[in-house]
C-alpha cells in the first residue's frame, strides 16, 4: 500500500466529501483537483452509461498535463428508478417528489469512475439495488429538513438517517450508492497502477 502512496500521488478530481472520506479511509493520500464541466448528456443516452459517460467527461476536462508519477480520478453517480434519472434536486419541493418516489420501490444505484494517467484512461462501473421501505409524508420532511440533500443524487444519503430508517434492502455495494466503489478503485489501482523500482507495471 505504502508504495501506490509514495510513488504516485492521485488527484481526486471530485467535491464530494464522501469520495474524499472513502479514498482516504481506504489508505490512499491524494490531492484535490477543481473540474468544472456541464454534466449534460446526450438526448436518448442510455441510463446505464450516463455515469460512466460523465466521469470520462470530468477526467478530460482537466487540461493540465499530467506528470509521469500522477493519475486523476473522476466520479460520477446516477440514481435510476423506474427506467429514468434521478439526479440532484434543486429545492425541498424536488427532493420531496424524488423520496415520494422512491418510498417503497426498488431502484438501482449505478457509481462510475475514471481512472487516467498520462499512459493509459481505465473507466469502471458499480450497479447496487436498493429498495426503501414505505415512506410517510413527516419521514421524508424531517429527512429533507434536517440533512438538505441536495447535493445529493436522488435526494439521500444513505450513510445518514434516512439510510438507517428507510433501507429495506441492498443487493451490491454500499459504498457504492455513498459514492464510490471504493474496493474497486483500490483493485484498479493495485492491478494497474502500483509501481516497483518506480517503473509502470505492464
Amino acid at each position: 500500500m505504502q508504495r501506490i502512496n509514495k510513488n504516485i500521488e492521485i488527484l481526486l478530481g471530485s467535491k464530494s466529501p464522501r469520495r474524499r472520506e472513502l479514498l482516504a479511509n481506504a489508505g490512499f493520500t491524494f490531492r484535490l483537483v477543481e473540474i468544472s464541466v456541464n454534466e449534460d448528456y446526450p438526448a436518448g443516452f442510455p441510463v446505464e452509461e450516463v455515469a460512466a459517460y460523465l466521469c470520462e467527461k470530468k477526467a478530460m476536462a482537466w487540461k493540465e498535463e499530467l506528470k509521469a508519477d500522477e493519475v486523476l480520478l473522476t466520479a460520477d453517480t446516477v440514481v435510476i428508478c423506474e427506467g429514468k434519472i434521478m439526479g440532484k434536486p434543486q429545492d425541498d419541493d424536488e427532493a420531496f417528489r424524488m423520496l415520494r418516489q422512491l418510498s417503497g420501490r426498488e431502484h438501482q444505484v449505478i457509481t462510475a469512475f475514471c481512472i487516467r494517467s498520462r499512459e493509459r484512461k481505465i473507466v469502471r462501473q458499480a450497479h447496487t439495488r436498493v429498495r426503501f421501505k414505505p415512506l410517510t409524508d413527516d419521514e421524508i420532511a424531517y429527512y429533507i429538513a434536517n440533512y438538505q440533500p441536495f447535493d445529493k443524487a436522488g435526494a439521500y444519503g444513505i450513510q445518514e438517517w434516512i439510510g438507517h430508517i428507510a433501507i429495506d434492502h441492498i443487493e451490491g455495494s454500499f459504498y457504492n450508492v455513498m459514492g464510490l466503489p471504493i474496493s474497486l478503485v483500490y483493485r484498479v489501482l493495485m492491478e494497474n497502477f502500483e509501481q516497483k523500482d518506480r517503473k509502470w507495471k505492464r
